[in-house]
């Protein structure tokens, strides 16, 4: 199964591993750590032109998604309970 992250961008629902607010990366000092890494590393993609509002990890790379937290957490649950 695949989740849209918004724009063109669409991830394997097996390779998810996260998704959180883009408030996180300002209330938590580990979660901006983490994605600092994930920057020097060229791990991060920005998904369009709007604003993020969600922060997608998965095995691989950190999505800034434009799609709310909520929106994608639904989408995911979707596809897990179906799945």
């Amino acid at each position: 199964m695949y989740i849209h992250l918004g724009g063109e961008k669409i991830i394997r629902a097996v390779e998810l591993v996260a998704i959180f607010d883009i408030s996180i990366e300002q209330s938590s000092k580990l979660s901006k750590q983490f994605v600092a890494g994930a920057h020097k590393r060229k791990d991060v993609e920005t998904i369009g032109e709007e604003e993020p509002k969600s922060i997608v990890v998965t095995k691989k790379k950190i999505y800034y998604s434009p799609i709310s937290s909520s929106t994608l957490k639904k989408r995911a649950h979707h596809f897990a309970a179906n799945g």
